[in-house]
């Protein structure tokens, strides 16, 4: 599997249709028509989980899969997610009242979620056929699929990996790899954000577990593509790109809850790839100086060579999260708007819980057209000449200042 191509997609609910539509504009490159899909090890968490399954279980025909992905999302509605009644929603609430009220004395630990997310098995089972999965590892189209998960009962992170036989395999201090067949309660899982959505039962070697969101505890989210053997990784972010170049306005205002989860949110699900990424390049700049070898830092670690590609949102997906906030569902607008003092502290959580066509066909839209603005820089560095295909073009210099050497971490 020598120069094997890994495909990293992290988290953000919502915000996932923005991968879809950067994976959409890569299906239409004739060379990933001609060749396949390019991208044989696959790595995903919460959103990037449901994108990440869609492609193993469609990479046969890598183009169509990337056209039905951006489909799926463009039609997405609030209620194929959780329910929007209110007979759900009231439920809930009433759940969550009497345990903050009378729980002490009553007995509590009956509330699971601010959402009821049930539909969502229901919706994934519709367009996902996990069996597809294991068909394409037999054919050569995908050599592993990995799902991040957290486990609420023991507090570690749990990676479920589906590949070709003798993968590889690793444990650390609050990490465990499990080889099994990856199934929709396994997106699931990974999709279910914190508070918001209820967590999954999952069997494991050790027992069954209730899991959560895989990226609460995904510090690393290049490491599980690395250790499987991705000698170049793509990544797809959710974070505006320049985000963190613009200083904001001081807000001195006491932060509502909404204010809150949006933060929590955030480093959750963007400041992950972002700061893997930094990592990456104080490596590279280590070794360009010679101050590490490829032994490693304490000679136990290999590390090796390894080009990164990340492509992240030019467009503040919060604002735009504000301007398509009035599509929500009434009820759950209502709910959400009741967390914060205004529109703009409720922006951020917002950007994730906005399952509605207009936004998510937004997302897609900005995802294309991103893409297409370096799709050049992308397919050279998906078809550079290193991977001995004399036909394709060497990498752009653009492209190779973004390589960087990574150890195999876990």
């Amino acid at each position: 599997m020598e120069n094997a191509g890994g495909l990293v997609m992290t988290g953000g609910g919502a915000r996932g249709a923005y991968q879809a539509g950067v994976l959409k504009r890569i299906g239409e490159l004739k060379r990933v028509q001609i060749h396949g899909n390019p991208f044989p090890i696959i790595g995903g968490a919460s959103a990037g989980a449901i994108n990440g399954t869609a492609l193993a279980t469609g990479c046969d025909d890598f183009a169509s899969a990337t056209r039905i992905l951006a489909e799926v999302w463009a039609n997405l509605k609030p209620s194929d997610i959780f329910h929007c009644d209110v007979l759900s929603q009231a439920h809930n609430s009433l759940t969550w009242i009497l345990d903050l009220s009378f729980g002490a004395v009553f007995g509590g630990g009956n509330a699971r979620s601010l959402l009821d997310a049930s539909p969502l098995r229901t919706f994934l089972n519709r367009h996902l056929v996990c069996d597809r999965i294991q068909e394409n590892i037999k054919r050569g189209n995908l050599y592993a699929l990995a799902i991040s998960t957290t486990n609420y009962n023991s507090g570690k992170s749990y990676l479920f990996i589906q590949g070709q036989k003798g993968h590889p395999m690793w444990n650390r201090v609050r990490l465990v790899t499990v080889a099994t067949k990856i199934t929709v309660d396994h997106v699931c899982a990974s999709a279910a954000i914190p508070l918001v959505f209820q967590p999954v039962k999952l069997k494991t070697p050790r027992g069954s577990a209730f899991f959560g969101d895989g990226c609460v505890r995904l510090q690393q989210p290049l490491s599980p593509v690395v250790r499987l053997g991705a000698e170049k990784v793509f990544a797809i972010g959710v974070r505006w790109g320049k985000g963190e170049a613009q200083e904001q306005t001081m807000d001195e205002s006491n932060p509502s809850i909404s204010q809150v989860m949006g933060v929590l949110f955030n480093v959750m699900f963007l400041d992950h790839l972002a700061t893997d990424v930094e990592h990456l390049e104080r490596l590279n700049q280590m070794l360009s100086d010679g101050h590490i070898t490829q032994l490693g830092i304490e000679g136990s670690e290999k590390i090796r060579p390894l080009r990164t590609f990340i492509i992240t949102p030019s467009v503040n997906l919060s604002e735009l999260a504000e301007q398509h906030r009035k599509e929500m569902p009434n009820l759950i607008h209502y709910f959400v708007s009741s967390l914060g003092r205004d529109a703009a502290s409720c922006a951020d959580l917002m950007s994730y819980l906005l399952f509605t066509p207009k936004y998510t066909r937004d997302l897609i839209e900005i995802g294309y057209d991103d893409a297409s603005e370096r799709i050049d820089e992308i397919e050279d560095f998906l078809y550079s000449s290193t991977d001995g295909d004399a036909d394709r073009p060497k990498a752009s210099s653009a492209t190779k200042r973004t390589g960087n050497p990574v150890k195999s971490r876990g």
